[in-house]
């Protein structure tokens, strides 16, 4: 048992721990001592939390021992066994788990007021009703949103964007019905009406994230990052827990502002992802797929002899350089270029792949030099300046429609001009759309040269022919 006091500045410690977590986070030279700070710091309020509730009968402990077993079991199994390519999808399947148990937390305090020090049954002190139920409302939202988001990554839903008949209206209202709910529920502590406000998030939850095509997932997933911090922080003001409040404030506050340079990245507005309104209402070009314009073939050999010859080729990976795990050839082919004296450069967009970052996880697994990896606003200018263009698996973010078609659902979305470059090299399995199901115009420009097969086998044939 610790005094409150001693319990205060441990909570305070570990939350200047996860400051400096995210902090060591945004670079990944110092990812890894990022990740350390933040194991620390929760370790830290772990203990401190144990330390302060110190329950005095064995089952209690028994309970709460298992329970942190099983949770790090399985969470230490997953980071171990879990691909790359299933890391968005994993990590939006954890914030379903923040959103639940915000729920949980909060219909345990609505039922056992007495053990979190906020009153009695039928007698909650008004302020921890507020709290209570937004933090329900934002925990259950989160929930069905990141199970949508699970299963549009994860490939059990569409990644086109799917609209619903006056789904606007619908949206509006149902959270003027929720905000009345929470409303009556403050005033009544009636536990209909909690669990009233819980069935309406988790509605509205799933109905704001359907709409949502593949292309805007990257956001998607920031933003319901955010949101499930801000449900741990309402909790946290619930229980009196300054870590649970300082670690949801932290990811709410981080989420947004990722967000934001999301959208920013992408041509969308912050307001209309908040509301679940983006994505598009115009459907993509179905014959887009059915495409019957010829395209240029080639081959590894063609690909090492152009970029062997080459004094500057710019790299854009993308999802199918993840999906085929093509990463360590890729830095093989560009370690061989550079041997010949090629300037190589790496192109990565905001949001390829399927969450933020993605790319660039990624190329450091593969040890890729970082000061050879570029984002979109500091390399697009040299596409025009570059001979080749090696694309490997980037669909959307390649797409000139982008900047020309008004009716496709990328429009407006800042791409990399990979169609400036002298050669466009374009690897990828066949002339299928993209994950937002619209058909790159890229493939049929007289500079393009398609390398259909499988990304891995493809960069490590070309590997060969460099050899040669």
């Amino acid at each position: 048992m610790i005094s409150a006091d001693i319990a205060a500045l441990l909570y305070l410690v570990a939350g200047v721990l996860f400051i400096m977590a995210l902090r060591g986070l945004s670079n990944p030279r110092s990812a890894q001592q990022g990740n350390r700070f933040g194991m620390i710091g929760m370790g830290i309020a772990i203990l401190t939390t144990l330390a302060l509730a110190a329950p005095s009968d064995w089952v209690s402990w028994v309970l709460i021992i298992g329970g942190i077993g099983l949770g790090g079991g399985i969470g230490a199994y997953m980071a171990r066994t879990v691909k790359m390519t299933d890391m968005p999808q994993l990590v939006a399947a954890f914030h379903s788990l923040v959103g639940l148990a915000a729920v949980f937390v909060a219909a345990a305090a609505l039922y056992a007021p007495e053990a979190f020090g906020i009153g009695i049954p039928g007698d909650i002190h008004a302020q921890a009703l507020v709290e209570m139920s937004i933090g329900v409302a934002i925990g259950a939202f989160t929930f069905t949103g990141s199970i949508i988001a699970f299963a549009k990554l994860n490939g059990n839903m569409s990644g086109k964007p799917i609209i619903l008949p006056a789904r606007h209206a619908i949206h509006i209202v149902l959270g003027v019905a929720m905000l009345v709910l929470v409303w009556a529920f403050t005033v009544s502590a009636d536990p209909w009406l909690f669990w009233a406000i819980t069935v309406l998030a988790l509605v509205l939850g799933g109905l704001m994230i359907i709409p949502i095509g593949g292309a805007d997932m990257p956001v998607v997933v920031s933003m319901l990052n955010s949101y499930s911090g801000w449900a741990a922080a309402g909790i946290g003001f619930t229980l009196g827990n300054t870590a649970l409040i300082i670690t949801g404030a932290l990811v709410g506050s981080s989420g947004a502002i990722l967000s934001y340079i999301m959208c920013k990245a992408m041509n969308r507005s912050f307001i209309s992802v908040i509301l679940g309104g983006f994505g598009g209402d115009s459907a993509s070009s179905a014959a887009a797929a059915e495409d019957d314009r010829p395209v240029k073939q080639g081959a590894a050999e063609d690909a090492a002899f152009l970029m062997k010859n080459a004094g500057k080729v710019i790299i854009v990976p993308g999802y199918g350089m993840a999906v085929a795990q093509a990463q360590h050839a890729l830095r093989e082919m560009a370690d061989l270029l550079k041997k010949e004296g090629v300037t190589v450069k790496y192109a990565i967009h905001p949001v390829a792949g399927r969450m933020p970052g993605h790319m660039n996880v990624l190329l450091a697994e593969a040890n890729v030099p970082y000061d050879e990896v570029f984002e979109l606003e500091d390399i697009n200018s040299e596409f025009a300046q570059s001979d080749v263009a090696f694309v490997i698996g980037a669909n959307d973010v390649t797409n000139p429609s982008a900047k020309t078609d008004k009716t496709s659902p990328i429009y407006g979305m800042p791409v990399l001009n990979v169609e400036d470059a002298g050669t466009v090299l374009f690897i990828k399995r066949g002339m299928a759309a993209g994950y937002a199901g619209v058909q790159n115009e890229l493939f049929y420009r007289d500079n393009t040269m398609m390398l259909f097969g499988d990304a891995k086998k493809m960069t490590e044939d070309i590997v060969k022919a460099l050899g040669h």
